[in-house]
């Protein structure tokens, strides 16, 4: 039997402290993130982009729209300003030639590599001071981000 005091695992108030908690979380990762891609004149969309092209291989416009999250003219215009920035380039797909592929240039994963660097180097820094590891904090994340909300 559950106590009255204690909320049960599917409670509005237990749900609420964690939807507060990712917020919370969500804007840590901004404070991080922000002044290190602004810093190379980067958007936290054309950041996601870079990653996503950093493991190799062209990109659909429509793979990165739906891992930027964002629709797809957004997407097109963040290519357009990495493209413009030399930190991608675009090339036919050549197994079909009506359809475009999106790749990172070498300028676009020296970013990225210096990005990834000082981003880590923070995110040590930040937890440093806490009892769980980078490791545990990776495992939970990588289970929470795999996780399907119905």
């Amino acid at each position: 039997m559950i106590s009255p005091m204690v909320p049960s695992p599917r409670s509005p108030e237990r749900d609420a402290s964690v939807v507060d908690l990712l917020d919370r979380a969500d804007r840590a990762v901004d404070a991080v993130l922000t002044p290190v891609t602004e810093g190379e004149g980067l958007s936290r969309e054309g950041w996601r982009v870079l990653l996503l092209l950093s493991r190799g291989g062209g990109r659909s416009m429509g793979e990165i729209a739906e891992h930027a999250a964002v629709p797809n003219p957004t997407a097109t215009r963040v290519v357009d300003r990495l493209v413009s920035q030399s930190l991608a380039f675009r090339r036919n797909d050549p197994t079909d030639r009506r359809r475009v592929l999106v790749h990172l240039s070498a300028d676009g994963r020296h970013v990225v590599e210096r990005v990834s660097q000082q981003l880590e180097a923070r995110v040590d820094g930040a937890l440093g001071a806490l009892t769980l590891n980078g490791t545990a904090l990776g495992a939970l994340l990588t289970q929470l981000t795999g996780a399907r909300v119905e």
